[in-house]
């Protein structure tokens, strides 16, 4: 069986402001896929929501087995695995997307990773490449 991860990292500066999201996909230990992408204004959630969303889309490509998706915002991991309500209505779209898209896959976890996790960390880095190059 084939051990798929994802990490995810959204960023924006300011709360809402310019806004960047990443991932990393992952099989067993050796990076597969990763990509970040501008959002323009978005809040940090959004980034992450956008992120996961765009992580599940490659993924697709990928594979149709069990997933495990990591991310260091524990408001989205929660919001995700239905321990945490969505009252915001911008991330209850964002929400829904995720949810209809995991059905692809046999199975997909959400885990709350910390941010030193090494592959969280790659994740961040992309964002912030890509935030610094807006402040040039």
């Amino acid at each position: 069986m084939q051990d798929f991860s994802i990490f995810t990292d959204g960023a924006a500066r300011g709360n809402p402001g310019p806004a960047a999201a990443a991932f990393l996909l992952v099989q067993n230990e050796k990076l597969l896929h990763k990509q970040n992408f501008f959002l323009g204004n978005r809040t940090n959630n959004q980034a992450e929501y956008q992120a996961i969303i765009k992580a599940l889309e490659v993924a697709k490509g990928y594979t149709k087995d069990s997933i495990v998706l990591f991310s260091d915002s524990e408001l989205v991991i929660k919001q995700l695995k239905g321990e945490y309500k969505v009252k915001s209505p911008h991330l209850r779209t964002l929400n829904h997307e995720v949810i209809t898209q995991i059905k692809y896959f046999s199975s997909v976890k959400f885990i709350h990773a910390p941010r030193t996790n090494s592959w969280i960390k790659k994740a961040d880095k992309l964002c912030n490449v890509l935030l610094n190059q807006l402040e040039k």
